[in-house]
């Protein structure tokens, strides 16, 4: 009996001939059901009157029985974007969902401290190196860190004709942060319904274009950031970043909670500064912070654990010089553990799509 991992690999074989990529990178494939030698799912077409769209479930059905027997029995409906399967707005703020996006992943920590904007930016530029077409939003408006980071620091986006933000292009990756309008020497002392309007222009006044991921590094904590984004647009899911220490790790609790509450899924936790290994005896690891933390906390809620990040200067240097570690050493530990890690997350977000409905915004009642 394959596995839903093992069917998803089987039909991103088909390929979609208007937009060039497979199905399950479009986000086609949903109701994903793998059980008692049954695989059963619901193909979601922009138009049902194509060539393509009256093919592909015979299509879908030949590849899964070669690759598993024709004893398996493929059961495939068909629907459409307008019908049934489209994410609908809801609460009293409007959408500002950017259109071309497939996924949003946000990125986020309970304390600060732990290296969720490294995470984060080399997460972007390891899933544009693997050939997705990839955005990063710097939604830490008080801390932007994203500018330095690529080495854009003395950079300004371009409004275009159409009054949109065209987002700065670094390593493949489109980029927008506060820390590109503002002076850097100067405190942004903003309150909430500010903040709020920023980022709201940052998702819904920008041409991102068409984009596979767009990652949102949040700011650290559950505070306004995250709500205005959960309100704002649909998250496909999260990426949990803790350190293994136990300090960490009670924050890194709260903000699964967080998005498990605003019924956004979590695609895993990171285990970030996970060890050290001395560059002249590399395969003795050291664990500074503690060890297999964040790995338990992920068995204890039930979500995926996503990878474990060692400690590296070069990580650090990387990050300083506005070449993240994944291009500036890309055989090093650390460069291959964030590869590995955008291997996770582009598993799991398919795995997420095709087995889950697509997330709504939340409406946040205060009391």
């Amino acid at each position: 009996m394959p596995t839903p991992q093992e069917v998803l690999h089987v039909l991103a074989r088909v390929v979609e001939p208007e937009r060039g990529r497979d199905i399950v990178r479009l986000k086609m494939v949903r109701n994903l059901r793998v059980e008692d030698g049954r695989v059963s799912f619901t193909l979601v077409f922009k138009r049902p009157d194509t060539d393509f769209a009256r093919q592909a479930p015979e299509q879908c059905r030949k590849l899964l029985q070669e690759a598993f027997g024709p004893e398996l029995a493929v059961q495939i409906d068909a629907d459409t974007e307008m019908i049934g399967l489209e994410v609908q707005g809801g609460g009293p703020m409007p959408s500002v969902q950017p259109e071309g996006v497939l996924n949003f992943i946000a990125v986020a920590s309970g304390k600060g401290g732990v290296g969720k904007s490294t995470v984060a930016v080399n997460l972007a530029v390891a899933l544009a190196q693997q050939g997705y077409d990839v955005g990063l939003l710097d939604a830490d408006i008080y801390g932007p860190s994203v500018p330095t980071m690529f080495g854009v620091r003395d950079e300004k986006p371009r409004v275009n004709e159409q009054r949109k933000i065209v987002p700065l292009v670094r390593h493949n990756v489109r980029l927008l942060s506060m820390g590109f309008i503002v002076d850097p020497e100067q405190a942004v002392i903003w309150r909430g319904p500010m903040v709020a309007k920023a980022l709201r222009q940052f998702l819904g006044e920008a041409d991102w274009g068409e984009l596979d991921y767009l990652i949102l590094d949040l700011p650290p904590g559950t505070g306004d950031v995250p709500l205005t984004i959960v309100q704002s647009i649909a998250l496909t899911g999260a990426v949990i970043v803790s350190t293994p220490q136990p300090v960490a790790l009670a924050d890194a609790r709260k903000g699964v909670a967080m998005f498990h509450n605003v019924q956004v899924p979590v695609l895993g936790i990171v285990e970030n500064m996970a060890y050290f290994s001395p560059p002249d005896l590399p395969d003795r690891k050291y664990y500074i912070f503690g060890r297999g933390g964040a790995r338990r906390l992920a068995e204890e809620l039930d979500v995926p654990f996503l990878g474990e990040i060692p400690i590296e200067e070069a990580v650090r240097e990387g990050g300083d010089l506005g070449k993240p570690i994944v291009l500036a050493e890309p055989e090093s530990a650390s460069a291959r553990a964030f590869y590995r890690l955008a291997e996770q997350v582009v598993e799991q977000v398919n795995l997420r799509n095709a087995e889950q409905p697509p997330t709504q915004r939340v409406e946040i009642l205060y009391r």
